[in-house]
């Protein structure tokens, strides 16, 4: 059986591993074992806050709502209990931007939510 040299395919293994820890700090960037490490929890780390951004947004857009519907002497509760007794299916994302972006249109529903 003829002799295979395998030098190439770890070279690129290795190649590849820490030109993604590239910026990292220490020994992360240079040694190929920390390297893994670094890169495996980076990656868990990413996938639990990708989670973690979408809880946040949708507490910031509660409180965005809930400073908007104040001045109408409603509490975001008692607005979000308006919206669903009136069957109207408005996310909370969707009621922030509303808010922000187009005041006199979420007047209009804050009023006949009221009704």
């Amino acid at each position: 059986m003829p002799r295979v040299k395998r030098g190439t395919i770890s070279a690129k293994r290795r190649r590849n591993v820490l030109s993604k820890a590239k910026g990292y700090r220490f020994g992360r960037s240079t040694k190929e074992k920390e390297a893994k490490v670094a890169l495996r929890k980076a990656g868990a780390s990413a996938y639990r806050d990708r989670r973690n951004k979408k809880r946040t947004r949708r507490g910031e857009w509660q409180i965005s709502i809930g400073a908007a519907v104040r001045p109408y002497d409603l509490s975001y509760s008692r607005f979000i209990n308006l919206l669903k007794k009136a069957e109207i299916g408005l996310d909370r994302k969707i009621l922030s931007q509303l808010a922000q972006e187009e005041p006199q249109t979420f007047e209009r529903l804050v009023n006949s939510v009221k009704a």
